[in-house]
């Protein structure tokens, strides 16, 4: 029976992260995850799949991809609507796969590629590679190793004494690392790294940290190529647990927004000014508002995962709408 054990070195950011991150979690848990209402869930969900699904190039928005899941027609490539419908079944799948279970992660990328590649649920019979633009990254091992490497790994994970926290960001490398199918291996990886996080605590199946890694995609490859330069994770578990401490951040600051709107009956600066003109973009809200734009598509994405704004027509033509 194999005993591997992905090389790894402990670092003091590590211990430091894992303790933050924690206390992140314990803040999020008890009553905030008792108000993390069906809608706001269904809210994080979508932008975790928009977000997981632009790190592979598709080019849907928020607004869209919510539009597919809810049966309206989009204007966009069969392909790209197809990956939605896909990655949404998928994570409403996880609650029921084990992180260790070889089956359960054929059948994950079964249904996460059904209908986009032919050999869906089944390991590679060929050479792969991670790529950004014409550049090579990473060369995976061969085709004939995978289904040995794959089972050492998962037989790793279901051992492992690491916390939660460090095992699953091993767990991103490795399989990166691995590349085990044909496609869909990036959002595989953060597909089953959530998996694992939420088996641990529940509230994590919500948090979208891939909104995070899509804002540093740089980082997050230059953060994988360094862990293949140094042969151990460790690089890598560092900038992922960067991203789950900030991705934890904006969520318990999203929270608090949401809780102080429902406790009062003020309406933010934001929903205001929306509300006098409802055809501004982002950009222009920003301005008016003194803020960064970034700080205004995060607002933006709170008030619309908790029911409070809508956006009628695209993105350039369009307009909100403040829900009472």
């Amino acid at each position: 029976m194999s005993r591997y054990q992905p090389p790894l070195t402990l670092t003091l950011a590590m211990l430091a992260l894992l303790a933050e991150i924690s206390e992140q979690v314990g803040r999020l848990s008890a009553r905030h995850e008792a108000a993390l209402t069906p809608q706001l869930r269904r809210g994080n969900r979508i932008r975790t799949i928009q977000a997981s699904l632009a790190i592979e190039n598709n080019t849907l928005s928020v607004e869209q991809v919510t539009a597919v899941l809810e049966g309206k027609r989009v204007l966009g490539l069969p392909r790209e609507i197809q990956e939605v419908r896909n990655a949404f079944a998928a994570y409403e799948a996880m609650p029921g796969w084990r992180p260790a279970s070889r089956a359960d992660l054929l059948t994950a990328h079964g249904l996460l590629l059904q209908g986009l590649i032919d050999d869906a649920g089944q390991f590679r019979r060929g050479g792969v590679g991670i790529y950004r633009g014409e550049q090579l990254l990473h060369m995976a091992p061969p085709a004939s190793r995978v289904p040995q490497l794959v089972s050492d790994l998962l037989g790793w994970l279901g051992r492992t004494d690491l916390h939660p926290l460090i095992a699953s960001c091993v767990f991103h490398y490795e399989f990166e690392f691995i590349h085990p199918f044909a496609d869909g291996n990036g959002r595989m990886g953060r597909l089953w790294q959530t998996l694992i996080l939420s088996q641990w605590r529940s509230v994590l199946a919500w948090l979208p940290v891939e909104t995070v890694i899509l804002e540093q995609q740089d980082a997050y490859y230059a953060a994988l190529s360094a862990a293949d330069r140094q042969a151990e994770a460790t690089p890598f578990v560092e900038f992922m647990l960067r991203a789950l401490q900030q991705a934890l951040a904006e969520a318990i600051a999203a929270e608090g927004s949401l809780q102080g709107s429902e406790e009062s009956s003020e309406e933010t600066p934001l929903l205001r000014l929306l509300k006098a003109h409802p055809g501004l973009t982002a950009k222009q809200a920003a301005e008016q508002l003194g803020l960064s734009p970034r700080a205004v598509e995060k607002q933006l994405a709170t008030l619309k995962a908790s029911g409070r704004l809508r956006r009628i027509g695209s993105n350039k033509g369009g307009y909100w709408q403040v829900v009472e």
